[in-house]
């Protein structure tokens, strides 16, 4: 078998292209590994998201495009689509990848440098970095491919020796950080970063990817509680146009976890852990501009004692089923429809003890019920809001923006904002195939459930966003395509399992 000499700008897509397929094939397995730094089973999904933007970024070049050209829109597509902490350190492993391959061809040395690049970046990226985690495993990589690429020039041996230190860098992970050692787990991030250098050298050699991202025997499965999240943290991720050094001066201090890939010196990618969302947000505006701003809850980010800490109960009225149970850990208490669901808001209201009370109807009340609601509040001298959620996906959109830490006028306000904004419609199944109805008038029909989701929300996203939501009974959680979903709509999708809903689903998109 015959190993290149050289990687040209085919090659290097062609890379990108298969990292992007074997982290989509392993976001569950890298998923479940994620416990650090907080528990959110993300670290996959968000490296296989950050992956496949800076490939549709990259295939916009010509095909005859040379290395440079390929590994800059790489990096650019990266950047502007990164997602999470693990995204945004990916991206910077991109960027080290273009600043190496000026001379448009990478050489042996050349992914030496571009290793050295990426450690250089991504530790100017990351405010605090812990090892035992990604940065530990990219060291080891870079630090063998310089060693490999002083005696010897192959590209393989180079490619080689950097994923032999990275695997057992990774193995090493547990010894360095308490919480992983804890879990039996070794580092979701440093496991796909291994990944992306597997592909690299079977890309290099022409071989076959053996040994995949699967390290469940190194994960102790009974072992599911973790104590690493904290009560009211958000994950906050916005492109940033600005001092940088000024603006990771301030917000230092305002959160944790806080990472900012540079593509310029005034412009780059930010992430921050924070139970400051709003002040983080101002003081970001203060310095300069924000654009693709986003807000993710963290586990544990609005459990209902948080929201009880401060005397706030949060009511969600929901038919029964799996959609309660999503509504509960959202920090909500649900409450099915019905003729005594008057008496049980009133219920749950006086067990809380709360004197702040926020209530999603969820299209599931009539206006006189409303009425009802409102005045047993007057009469009890409850403060009670009512959010404008006329679906259920309307309801998710305003508990997952919901901060505890925040008055309950502002955080209300917050939340009918996001239910305000996001488009709906419903999936329904006729004789003539899945159609979805926005506001009485049919969006799209097609054949299957996949389809008609695509289509729809193709036209819903033209007016902005990118988060596609989608409510289905679970008999039909198996008939969505997810990963095919990203891939066409350039968004992230999420489906819940949802009993009750009085048609096939509900489709939101924000």
């Amino acid at each position: 078998m015959t190993s290149a000499d050289r990687i040209d700008g085919p090659q290097l897509l062609s890379w990108a292209r298969r990292s992007a397929e074997e982290l989509g094939r392993h976001r569950e397995v890298i998923n479940s590994l994620n416990v650090f730094p907080v528990p959110d089973s993300d670290t996959g999904s968000n490296m296989a998201f950050t992956m496949a933007a800076a490939v549709k970024e990259a295939g916009n070049c010509e095909p005859a495009a040379t290395a440079d050209v390929v590994a800059e829109a790489l990096a650019v597509g990266s950047i502007k689509g990164a997602r999470g902490n693990s995204g945004v350190v990916l991206s910077q492993v991109l960027r080290g990848v273009a600043q190496a391959a000026g001379d448009g061809e990478l050489g042996g040395r050349d992914v030496a440098k571009a290793l050295a690049n990426a450690v250089a970046f991504v530790e100017r990226a990351i405010a605090d970095p812990v090892e035992g985690t990604i940065i530990t495993v990219l060291r080891e990589a870079a630090r063998a491919a310089k060693e490999a690429s002083i005696s010897k020039n192959a590209l393989s041996d180079i490619t080689s020796a950097a994923l032999t230190a990275a695997e057992d860098a990774l193995a090493n992970t547990p010894s360095q950080l308490a919480e992983l050692r804890e879990a039996g787990v070794v580092d979701a991030g440093g496991t796909g970063l291994v990944l992306l250098l597997k592909v690299l050298h079977a890309e290099v050699t022409g071989g076959s990817i053996h040994g995949s991202a699967e390290h469940e025997d190194l994960h102790d499965e009974e072992d599911t509680e973790h104590s690493h999240g904290v009560a009211g943290w958000l994950e906050v991720l916005f492109m940033f146009t600005g001092p940088l050094d000024e603006l990771e001066a301030v917000l230092s201090a305002m959160g944790r976890s806080l990472v900012i890939a540079r593509a310029t010196d005034t412009h780059g990618k930010v992430h921050i852990h924070t139970t400051e969302a709003g002040p983080v947000i101002e003081r970001a505006l203060e310095l300069g501009t924000l654009t693709d701003l986003r807000l993710e809850i963290l586990p544990d980010a609005t459990p209902m004692h948080e929201a009880r800490r401060v005397g706030r109960l949060i009511v969600a009225i929901t038919p029964g089923g799996s959609l309660m149970d999503l509504y509960n850990r959202a920090g909500a208490v649900a409450v099915a429809p019905g003729p005594d669901v008057i008496e049980d808001v009133r219920r749950e209201i006086t067990a809380s003890g709360a004197h702040e009370v926020i209530i999603l109807p969820n299209g599931q009340l009539d206006p006189e019920t409303v009425k009802e609601i409102e005045a047993a509040a007057d009469q009890a001298s409850l403060e009670v809001t009512l959010l404008p959620t006329v679906r259920l996906v309307n309801g998710i959109a305003a508990v997952s923006v919901h901060d505890p830490r925040l008055p309950v006028s502002e955080a209300a306000a917050l939340m009918s904002e996001a239910a305000e904004e996001m488009a709906v419609a419903d999936i329904l199944t006729t004789t003539n195939g899945v159609e979805i109805v926005a506001r009485d008038t049919l969006v799209v029909r097609a054949a299957t459930l996949t389809d008609a989701v695509r289509e729809a929300a193709t036209i819903m996203l033209d007016g902005g966003g990118e988060l596609v939501t989608i409510l289905v009974a679970p008999r039909d959680v198996a008939a969505v395509d997810v990963e095919a979903l990203e891939a066409d709509l350039d968004a992230e999708v999420v489906v819940y399992p949802a009993d009750g809903l009085g048609s096939t689903g509900q489709l939101g998109v924000e």
